[in-house]
Parts: C-alpha cells; sequence; structure tokens
C-alpha cells in the first residue's frame, strides 16, 4: 500500500506540476484497462518476458536465468475452480495466468503495458500508468484548426494495440477534464466530439479528486468528511481499546488520510489548510482526552505532531532530498536544478538549489519546480547535508517542529 502511495504522488506531483507552469490549456484523460482473455494474456505477458533484450525495442523485458524460470514457473501451470454460494467445481488446469489480487499483480500488467508507452511516445504524449490505471495529458492550443486530432489519433492507435493483445478500455471509467478552462462548456464539447461525454469538472485518479482550476477543494473536503466519519466511528470503540490500540488506529485511519498526497496541498487557500488542521485537532483531542475548549497546541506538542502546513512542507523537502539523491522518478528530477555560480563563492558548496522565476504569480507559486529550491535553500546547511534519508528526516521533523511550536 505504501508503494502505491508513494508512486500515486508522485505522478499526481508531475501532473499537477505541468498544470500548474503550462500558460495554456491542458486536457488530461483518465482511463482503465479491463484483460478480456485472462489466460491468453498471461501467455503473451510470458513470451514478452522470455524476449531478448534488443535496443531497437525497448518495450522487452530480457529476462534469463535463474529469474525467467521463476517467473515461468509462477505463470504457468496453474489450476482453477468456479465458486457459487456454498458450492465449488472440481478444479481444471490453466495454462497461464496470475492470481487475482497478488502483490506481483500490478507489476506484470506494468510489464505487459510497456509497448503501450511507445505508442504515446510516437505521438508526443505525456502519459503515466499504475497498473490499470493510465492517466494522459495533452496541451490544447486553440489556435490550431484540429487541437485534438493527434491525441485522436494516439487513442486510435491504443485501442487496436489493447484490442489485439486481449485488453480493452473500460468506456465507463473513462474521463476527461481539461485544466485552466474558461472556455463555454458548448465549445468544449465541440472540440471534443465524440468524446465530450466524458468530459468532467473533477476526476478522481487513484485517490485523489482533482478539479478544473485546481483548488483542491473537493479534494479537502472529500478528505475531512471521511476523517470525521472515522473518528466517530473510532470514538465509539474508545471504552474497548488500549491507549496504543487508540493510537494505532488514528494513525490508520486518521493520518494516513491527512497524510496521502498532501504535498499537492502546497499553497492552496489558509481556509482549506485550517479545515485539514481542524481534523488533526480533533484526532489529537480523541487520543490525549483534551476537552474541546482547550487549547490544543500544547498537545500536538505533546504528540509530537507536526502541524498540517508543516507535514506539507515536509513531504515537499524529502521529495527534494529523494531528488537530490537520484531516489525519485526522472520525471520529478528534471524538475530541479542545482545553483552553480559563474564565479567561485562559498555557495558553491553549500547544496542550494536554482531559484526559477514563476510566469503566473498566482498558480505558478505553488508548482514544486518553484516551492521546492525556496524551501530548500531556507534550510540549515547541516540538514541539507544528510548523508542518509533517516538523518534527513530526523533533523527536518526537529527543525520544523521548533518552527512550528517556537521552541529553541
Amino acid at each position: 500500500m505504501q508503494v502505491k502511495e508513494k508512486e500515486a504522488e508522485q505522478q499526481k506531483k508531475r501532473i499537477r506540476e505541468l498544470e500548474l507552469t503550462q500558460q495554456q490549456l491542458e486536457v488530461a484523460l483518465n482511463m482503465e484497462i479491463q484483460a478480456r482473455l485472462e489466460e491468453e494474456r498471461a501467455r503473451l505477458e510470458l513470451e514478452r518476458l522470455l524476449q531478448a533484450e534488443d535496443e531497437k525495442r525497448k518495450h522487452v523485458v530480457g529476462l534469463k536465468g535463474k529469474v525467467l524460470s521463476w517467473f515461468k514457473s509462477y505463470l504457468t501451470e496453474r489450476s482453477f475452480s468456479v465458486s457459487m454460494g456454498n458450492h465449488s467445481s472440481s478444479s481444471a488446469p490453466l495454462r497461464c495466468g496470475v492470481p487475482q489480487g497478488s502483490v506481483l499483480s500490478p507489476m506484470l500488467f506494468s510489464l505487459y503495458l510497456l509497448p503501450l508507452g511507445q505508442i504515446f511516445r510516437n505521438h508526443n504524449i505525456s502519459f503515466h500508468c499504475y497498473a490499470d490505471d493510465i492517466q494522459i495529458y495533452f496541451p490544447l492550443d486553440l489556435d490550431l484548426q484540429s487541437p485534438l486530432l493527434p491525441l485522436f489519433n494516439c487513442l486510435c492507435d491504443v485501442r487496436d494495440w489493447l484490442l489485439h493483445n486481449s485488453l480493452t478500455l473500460n468506456e465507463n471509467k473513462t474521463e476527461i477534464i481539461i485544466f485552466d478552462s474558461h472556455m463555454p462548456l458548448k465549445q468544449l464539447s465541440e472540440t471534443l466530439g465524440s468524446y465530450a461525454s466524458h468530459l468532467s469538472s473533477t476526476v478522481r485518479n487513484l485517490g485523489v479528486v482533482l478539479d478544473s482550476s485546481l483548488k483542491l477543494d473537493k479534494q479537502v473536503a472529500a478528505v475531512v468528511k471521511t476523517s470525521f466519519y472515522q473518528l466517530r466511528q473510532i470514538s465509539r470503540a474508545m471504552p474497548y481499546l488500549r491507549h496504543n490500540d487508540l493510537e494505532k488506529l488514528i494513525h490508520a485511519f486518521i493520518t494516513s488520510r491527512l497524510d496521502y498526497c498532501n504535498s499537492l496541498c502546497l499553497g492552496l487557500q489558509l481556509s482549506l489548510i485550517q479545515r485539514l488542521q481542524l481534523v488533526q485537532n480533533a484526532a489529537a483531542r480523541l487520543l490525549s482526552g483534551t476537552r474541546r475548549h482547550d487549547h490544543i497546541t500544547p498537545t500536538l506538542a505533546n504528540l509530537h505532531w507536526l502541524p498540517v502546513r508543516y507535514r506539507i512542507i515536509f513531504k515537499i523537502l524529502l521529495y527534494t532530498f529523494k531528488i537530490l539523491n537520484n531516489s525519485a522518478p526522472s520525471y520529478l528530477i528534471d524538475l530541479l536544478n542545482l545553483y552553480i555560480p559563474t564565479r567561485a563563492l562559498r555557495s558553491s558548496n553549500q547544496g542550494l538549489l536554482m531559484q526559477p522565476m514563476s510566469r503566473q504569480k498566482t498558480r505558478g507559486d505553488r508548482a514544486f519546480a518553484f516551492a521546492a529550491p525556496k524551501l530548500w535553500n531556507s534550510l540549515p546547511f547541516d540538514i541539507r547535508a544528510s548523508e542518509s534519508i533517516q538523518s534527513f528526516k530526523s533533523r527536518l521533523k526537529t527543525f520544523l517542529f521548533k518552527l512550528a511550536f517556537q521552541t529553541t
């Protein structure tokens, strides 16, 4: 689950980065892929794993030796049965297959979809994939006679590839959103043509609700609503819980929601951040037994909980550290550049980042490429120079804790 959350947040960060920094409209299309013939798909997947490496065909995997033997034994010579109610059929042989719900399923499915990436690249379409979820995004230039023609051509090729690989698009879950759009709905519908029925002002992708203006107010509302519901459920179970178990429940059902993709909340309106802070305050009162009208700041400090605003900053700086230490995807690494002065200065070895100028003051300042360098350069050198992620996280939390609670 942590791997999925990390990948989801990294993808959302890159997608939001494009949307905040582009001066033209951006079209995003969410798709879900369905398998039609599981056995045939598994057979093709095995063949793809068996293929030798080839520089001209970057989608092949080229497994060999013990690794290939392990995958082959995992994918082949399985058995299956059908269950209905209290009755089950006798088992029957299955030549190829991937157990549903297995840990390896998302990775194997991603390997199977490798050739799909080349189709997107051939059409110069940006994309992200996670298991059966695909998001593609494309700049919309309304000055062109057919602004979406490259996108439509790409989707035709994608459908053909899926058809020949025992897959299909789930049309019911296909969604289109246009970011930063003030165009009338009628004009948007005419531009999208047959895809207009999939147009939406908000989309949910990997658990995050994105709106066309990137205010994220609906995402915050969803987190707040679900969190307070979970807090009410936990409070009912309190008489039967030990303190340690109560703390685990709060972190599992509340803290995890506040932290999930929270780096996207950087620069949001203070009123939205305050709504999230009210959730954390309520969780702290429940855990500590603090009365409703008592000041909550000392309680948060005693629990060693960073307030929501500082948790967002923590996540941004953590990603920055990973980027500078080559522990992040390339599409995030490309967003930052080290500061290299034109002549020898003391700042040359300080690990500072270049601070680009934002072309869009309101939206652009929220983008990771502009916010991360500013936050990173404001850190003390001993934190920036941390040699491991563990020491960086420890020093960073101590630093932010002092800022949040004004301790010495």
